[in-house]
């Protein structure tokens, strides 16, 4: 008997979601960098692929700390 593991239900792996154009066009703004100077992640990321990203898609990770709640990270979806 084989079992899938849910790889987004796992408590080490964050939450990982796209961000809609208008608020990727904000995040850039206000960090006043463009879409090239995010921090990179692969297509075939198996959290990107969960989400059905695509190349030039802004994802948010949001990660859970005991010192500071959440924090945010952004990475620019690209080929690998």
């Amino acid at each position: 008997m084989t079992r899938k593991l849910e790889i987004s239900k796992h408590k080490l792996v964050p939450q990982h979601e796209i961000l809609s154009e208008e608020e990727a066009m904000v995040l850039l703004d206000k960090l006043n960098i463009s879409r090239g100077q995010l921090p990179k992640t692969y297509k075939n990321d198996p959290m990107v692929k969960k989400i059905k990203a695509t190349v030039g898609d802004i994802i948010r990770i949001t990660r859970k700390s005991n010192t500071a709640g959440e924090s945010y990270y952004y990475r620019v979806v690209i080929e690998p």
